[in-house]
């Protein structure tokens, strides 16, 4: 493993003034790395985020299905454009918190701000967390979820042709294997992937590692810590569904919108992977956003550069669903 990133000189990068207020008001309150805060802390301190209220939905409702290892909570979120519609187009959605936290509650205003810009039915599951359940338990029920969205699609009021998946940070990169075990097991359709800044691979030594590794939304060693409280501290034993970067070929994959901020540390290796994908045939939509780092989506109410994010991904969903066959 290549050491912890130094954090980066002064005047390396420019800040949005938004994120700025952000950065001031985490040090006002002490926030540091996560894992200096152990698992159960970490939980606790995203918990404990109170976000204002997100766009209002025709309905939210619990749900739920038995998966391979147990009953799996769906929050499901229809928006007032698709309430009349018989079939209406959907995401399977996965949160992140890096496999280690985040519930259906703290992901709600995310949930609710997705739904809205894509006018799609948003289902967010709520999958086992590590290191309770360790990989492929996630994994598993990621998979499950969208099989479950397909089997039901009637009874949920969806359109089978219209089902795609998405997620942020580790919930992305859940998104991402979900479309590749779809592809390898002959499993159900995909209209599309939608992916914000998703987790892909292990920390690697890359530019945008080097200059953001220290960053205050995503510290180089949390990241280890995360992927080695799901996967374990033996990248050895990793496939490509627990590090879609190590899958050999990305052809036959969903299109795909990626994006990511500029001064997020995984930056490259999510822009590599979108690269991959246009090369291997995949129509890939890769946008980079000056100003703003990971987790840019949970920022909505406070950033406007993550409202401007948000809307413009909404907007390629839309029309991406509009186009389905």
């Amino acid at each position: 493993m290549t050491s912890i990133p130094a954090a980066p000189s002064a005047g390396t990068h420019a800040w949005d003034p938004d994120i700025v207020a952000i950065i001031e008001r985490m040090e006002l309150a002490g926030a540091g790395p996560l894992h200096l805060l152990g698992v159960e802390g970490a939980r606790a301190m995203l918990e404990a985020i109170r976000r204002p209220p997100g766009p209002d939905m025709s309905s939210v409702r619990d749900t739920g299905f038995e998966g391979p290892h147990g009953w799996v909570g769906v929050r499901i979120y229809t928006p007032p454009e698709v309430a009349d519609e018989p079939a209406a187009p959907a995401l399977v959605w996965y949160h992140g918190g890096g496999m280690v936290m985040g519930t259906l509650d703290s992901f709600d205003r995310l949930a609710r701000d997705v739904a809205a810009a894509t006018g799609a039915v948003l289902l967010n599951i709520d999958y086992r967390l590590a290191p309770e359940f360790r990989y492929p338990v996630g994994n598993d029920e990621a998979y499950a979820a969208l099989c479950w969205a397909h089997e039901f699609a009637e009874r949920l009021g969806l359109d089978p042709r219209r089902i795609g998946v998405g997620g942020d940070s580790a919930g992305g990169g859940l998104a991402t294997a979900t479309c590749l075990r779809a592809r390898d097991e002959g499993g159900p359709a995909i209209a599309q992937q939608v992916l914000f800044y998703p987790g892909v691979e292990r920390r690697r030594d890359r530019p945008s590692m080097r200059e953001f590794g220290a960053s205050p939304f995503l510290d180089a060693a949390d990241i280890d810590w995360m992927k080695d409280l799901y996967l374990g501290p033996d990248p050895s034993h990793d496939d490509h569904y627990a590090n879609p970067a190590l899958a050999n070929s990305l052809a036959g994959l969903p299109p795909a919108i990626i994006a990511v901020g500029h001064g997020d540390p995984i930056r490259d290796g999510v822009e590599q992977y979108g690269e991959r994908m246009r090369e291997d045939g995949v129509p890939t939509a890769l946008l980079r956003y000056p100003g703003i780092g990971h987790g840019f989506a949970m920022q909505v109410a406070s950033v406007a550069r993550a409202r401007t994010a948000v809307a413009e991904v909404g907007a390629l969903v839309a029309a991406r669903f509009a186009d389905s066959p």
